[in-house]
C-alpha cells in the first residue's frame, strides 16, 4: 500500500482523472455524472485504448519501436472480414456462426499485417517508423480498393451488433473486452518469460543478444501482438458503428501515442505499465467528453492532442536528461578508491 502511494507517475495520472471529472462536473452542472454518460464514455474508450497498447508495445521493445500503422490494420481487418464473411454464413440466417467468421477473419488479417510488420523490421532491418508508416499506407490502400473509397455496411447480425453496443451488468462489452486485454497483456508483460525478455530487449539489446535472446523473434512476437490487438479495435468499431470505412478514426493514431506516452511508456523502450496505460486513456476520454459537453471544435481538440502530446514527451525527455546528469554528478563527486588499513601496497621495485 505504502508503495502504492509512493507511486509518482500512478499518483500523477489519477490526479489528472479527478481533476477533470470535477471540473467537467462543475461545467455541466452535475450532468456529467450521468450514467449513460459514462457508458457512452465506456464504449467509445476501447478503440483507442486497445490501439494505444498496441503503441506502448511496439515502444517497449526499444530501438525507435514504434507502430504507426495500427489504426489502418484494423480498419482493413474489418474491411476484410465485412467482404468475406457474408460468402460463408449469411448474417441473417446464422448470426452466430457470421459473427464467429467475422472475427476470425478480422484476427487473421490483424495476425498477418503485424507479423508483415515485425518481418520488415527485424528480417529486412527497416527503420520501425518508416516502416509501419509504409504499411499504414499499404494497409488504407488495400481497404480503399475493397470499398471503393465509401463505407461498407456490416452484416446485420445481432450477436455482433451486441459486441460493440450491448451491456454486461450495467458495463457496455467493449469495455470489457478491453480491460480483459489489458489484463492479459499485463500479466504477459510482468508474469511471462516473454515481458522479461521483451524489456530486457528494450533496455539493453546488446545484454539481451549476450543472454541468448533472439532480437529478430522477440521483434516479429511483439509486432504481431500489435496487429491482433489493433484488428480487436477493428471488430469493436465495426460492431459499434455496424459498418466499416478505410479512412476511420484518423485521429485515432496521435490520440493512441499520446495515452502512450502520456501513461509513462519511454520511447527509448525498456520501460512501460499497462495500469498507468489504463488511466491515461481514461484521462483522456474524459477530456474528450468534457470538450463535447463544452462545443469544443474537432480543430481545436486535434491542436490540443498535439500540444499535450510535445508537452508530455519533452518532460520525459527532460527527466531522462536529469536522471543521467544526476548520475554523472554522483559518479564524479564518489571519494577515490583507498586501500583498507593494514593493507600492503605494491611497489615497481625488482
Amino acid at each position: 500500500m505504502t508503495s502504492r502511494f509512493s507511486d509518482r507517475e500512478l499518483n500523477f495520472l489519477v490526479a489528472i482523472n479527478v481533476v477533470i471529472l470535477v471540473v467537467a462536473t462543475v461545467l455541466s452542472k452535475g450532468d456529467f455524472l450521468d450514467v449513460y454518460n459514462f457508458q457512452s464514455m465506456g464504449g467509445q474508450l476501447p478503440e483507442l485504448g486497445l490501439l494505444a497498447m498496441g503503441v506502448a508495445l511496439s515502444m517497449i521493445s526499444g530501438n525507435g519501436g514504434i507502430d504507426l500503422s495500427g489504426v489502418a490494420l484494423a480498419n482493413l481487418a474489418g474491411v476484410v472480414a465485412a467482404t468475406v464473411a457474408p460468402m460463408l454464413a449469411a448474417p441473417d440466417a446464422s448470426p452466430w456462426i457470421y459473427t464467429a467468421w467475422f472475427a476470425v477473419i478480422a484476427l487473421a488479417v490483424g495476425l498477418v499485417g503485424g507479423l508483415l510488420n515485425g518481418l520488415l523490421i527485424a528480417r529486412a532491418g527497416l527503420t520501425p517508423i518508416l516502416c509501419t508508416l509504409g504499411t499504414q499506407l499499404l494497409y488504407t490502400g488495400f481497404a480503399v480498393v475493397l470499398t471503393g473509397g465509401s463505407s461498407l455496411r456490416v452484416g446485420d447480425a445481432e450477436p455482433l451488433s451486441a459486441i460493440g453496443n450491448e451491456m454486461v451488468l450495467g458495463v457496455p462489452i467493449p469495455f470489457v473486452i478491453f480491460v480483459a486485454m489489458l489484463l492479459g497483456v499485463g500479466w504477459l508483460l510482468k508474469q511471462s518469460p516473454f515481458g522479461i525478455r521483451l524489456f530486457l530487449l528494450g533496455t539493453n539489446a546488446k545484454a539481451a543478444r549476450y543472454a541468448g535472446i533472439s532480437q529478430n523473434r522477440m521483434l516479429v512476437a511483439t509486432y504481431a501482438l500489435c496487429g491482433v490487438l489493433a484488428a480487436v479495435a477493428g471488430v469493436i468499431i465495426a460492431a459499434r458503428t455496424a459498418s466499416v470505412k478505410s479512412d476511420y478514426g484518423n485521429s485515432y493514431l496521435l490520440i493512441a501515442i499520446l495515452i502512450t506516452v502520456m501513461a509513462g511508456v519511454r520511447p527509448q523502450g525498456g520501460y512501460g505499465r499497462m495500469t498507468c496505460l489504463f488511466f491515461s486513456a481514461v484521462a483522456l476520454q474524459l477530456l474528450s467528453s468534457t470538450f463535447n459537453l463544452l462545443g469544443i471544435s474537432n480543430f481545436f481538440r486535434d491542436c490540443a492532442w498535439g500540444l499535450l502530446l510535445l508537452f508530455f514527451l519533452a518532460s520525459a525527455r527532460l527527466s531522462l536528461a536529469d536522471l543521467r546528469s544526476f548520475v554523472s554528478i554522483t559518479r564524479s563527486s564518489a571519494p577515490p578508491h583507498q586501500s583498507p588499513p593494514g593493507a600492503t601496497q605494491r611497489t615497481t621495485e625488482g
